[in-house]
């Protein structure tokens, strides 16, 4: 099971697999970039997510971890947000999910957090088999300046 950073090369397989994590997770109409604007966030030089690839015996992508560092200011060290993890459903429960996850924690010196939506109860056993735990008492916000409902 081997793993790899996905380079500039790996950007329309990068792009198969958010699409097919997105339709997963009944969001498909959230994706809103072409490849070209995908390829240049992920790979170009203001570039700020690193990919992970999980690949099968034959090099044939099967999952991905994509993420970025944070900073605790709390615990004054560098960690890890995890914005997505997907692993295809025929190669589920396999290892690649806890491998994607443990090559993460040995890049983190701090925490490794993430958000999982709350119907998916699969996901979350998994979690929680890791010993990863909901962060009790806060809430996620998003703000999207470019979108005023006051006009």
């Amino acid at each position: 099971m081997p793993l790899r950073r996905a380079v500039a090369a790996d950007a329309a397989v990068v792009g198969e697999l958010i699409r097919e994590l997105a339709a997963y997770e009944e969001l498909g109409r959230e994706v809103v970039w072409d490849d070209e604007e995908l390829a240049e966030a992920l790979f170009g030089p203001e570039a700020v997510p690193e990919v992970l690839l999980a690949e099968d015996e034959e090099g044939r992508a099967v999952g991905f971890a994509l993420y970025f560092r944070s900073f605790s200011t709390f615990l004054g060290r560098p960690g890890i947000w995890l914005e997505d993890l997907y692993v295809r459903p025929a190669h589920r429960s396999k290892g690649y999910g806890r491998q994607l996850l443990t090559a993460l924690a040995g890049m983190s010196a701090g925490r490794i957090e993430w958000n999982v939506l709350d119907w998916n109860e699969r996901a979350i056993g998994f979690y929680r088999s890791l010993g990863a735990f909901p962060v009790e008492g806060w809430t996620t916000y998003r703000w999207l300046p470019g979108d005023r409902a006051d006009g």
